[in-house]
């Protein structure tokens, strides 16, 4: 899986870093998303995937395979 996100779509809503701590995070000044890890460990693919799926702005992108 290869994520990618649009930070100038982001709304900074926060959830992708409450459901994937591990890969999503949030600039201090802003909140706008950062992308932790672009190629994330296969363990958390159903938290990137959730992530993506409720994030308010449609910022976050997958690649899968």
């Amino acid at each position: 899986m290869k994520v990618s996100v649009e930070a100038d779509r982001c709304v900074a809503a926060g959830q992708c870093v409450l459901i994937a701590p591990q890969v999503f995070d949030q600039r201090e000044d802003d909140g706008v998303v950062v992308l932790l890890e672009e190629n994330p460990a296969s363990e958390t693919y159903e938290d990137v995937r959730e992530s993506a799926a409720v994030c308010p702005a449609a910022a976050i992108h997958l690649a899968e395979g």
